[in-house]
């Protein structure tokens, strides 16, 4: 009976594999462009001797394969609805793993129904929605650090945005796409959402069929109006990220009590509280402040969250003033 059910399986992940590989295969090949980036291929016997692993779990969780630590993740499925654009994780993951902005994929599995991923382990997890460390109430990291953060994914997004002939659009931009290694330094991750804009375009139009970008709270609203995905979508988000780092709150945290107004959203609130001539409070120990560096980030986050696209930096200047700001001497 054993020798039948294991033979069953193995048929299954054969099935699975046949089915995955060919359509990740095309995926592939029409990214690539002919150039050569392999990864590894896992099995599920590999996959299913981690401790923490069950078919349908679609987060990272930890495993240990042949004696090492990786970071496993189980594609997202909606109600055993697979979402083929989920192969652009592994696509985009796999051709920017050279990057030390990224979190790098070792290889993936394609023996379930839905493909699984094996990535190097960020020994100190992702970022909270706080965009902390940890659980949801836990101190904000010091200053400095999420400063360097800051840095770190506009400089991975900036790659995506000019690193290649087809612009890389992120489109899913917040907190808990970004992993962080023993050292705190930020690898950005996720790009199920992520779509490359066709060749000598800028911009894209959304039909439908790419699935609706950004996260609660972060999603860019001109997006929104017209449907149309350009570089400057994951600017939107960006800045967005950037007043959640700099202020402890959540993008979307509708509080009763003098939380951030009627909608909801950390952009209002912020801008309300300039309108009414309010100070912003900066999140963080009163020790840890650097008014000056604070007030520069904020600045520079609001001109992100601008509503028209022209009105918005480029991805690759928002980095070099990110730098600018790092280097400043504090007042």
């Amino acid at each position: 009976m054993e020798f039948w059910r294991r033979k069953k399986e193995k048929r299954k992940a054969r099935e699975c594999f046949l089915k995955n590989g060919s359509i990740f295969l095309q995926k592939l090949i029409a990214d690539c462009n002919g150039i050569s980036n392999p990864i590894r291929m896992f099995s599920s016997d590999q996959i299913k001797s981690t401790d923490y692993f069950h078919d349908i779990n679609p987060n990272f969780f930890p495993g240990v394969i042949e004696g090492r630590s990786y970071a496993i993740k189980q594609l997202i499925h909606y109600k055993d609805k697979w979402e083929p654009e989920g192969y652009n994780d592994i696509v985009i993951s796999a051709r920017v793993s050279n990057h030390s902005g990224f979190l790098k994929l070792t290889g993936c599995c394609l023996e379930f129904p839905y493909p699984v991923m094996v990535f190097e382990k960020p020994e100190n997890g992702e970022l909270n929605e706080r965009g902390s460390f940890g659980y949801k109430d836990a101190p904000l990291l010091p200053w400095n650090v999420r400063l360097k953060i800051a840095k770190e994914v506009a400089i991975a997004i900036s790659y995506l945005h000019t690193a290649f002939p087809r612009i890389i659009v992120h489109r899913h931009i917040n907190p808990t796409s970004v992993m962080l290694d023993k050292n705190w330094t930020a690898k950005l991750t996720d790009f199920s959402r992520s779509i490359t804009l066709p060749k000598g375009k800028t911009w894209i139009q959304d039909l439908g069929d790419l699935g609706a970008p950004g996260y609660l709270g972060y999603g860019d609203p001109l997006y929104f109006l017209t449907k149309i995905v350009t570089e400057y979508t994951d600017v939107y988000s960006f800045g967005i990220f950037m007043l959640v780092l700099l202020t402890g709150i959540p993008a979307f945290l509708h509080l009763i009590h003098g939380g951030l107004g009627s909608t909801g959203r950390i952009l209002d609130y912020v801008k309300d509280l300039q309108k009414r001539g309010e100070t912003v409070e900066f999140g963080g120990e009163s020790n840890d402040m650097r008014p000056g560096q604070m007030k520069m980030f904020l600045d520079l986050a609001l001109r992100c969250c601008e509503y028209r696209d022209e009105d918005r930096p480029k991805m690759i200047l928002v980095a070099k003033e990110l730098k600018r700001i790092e280097k400043s001497l504090d007042c």
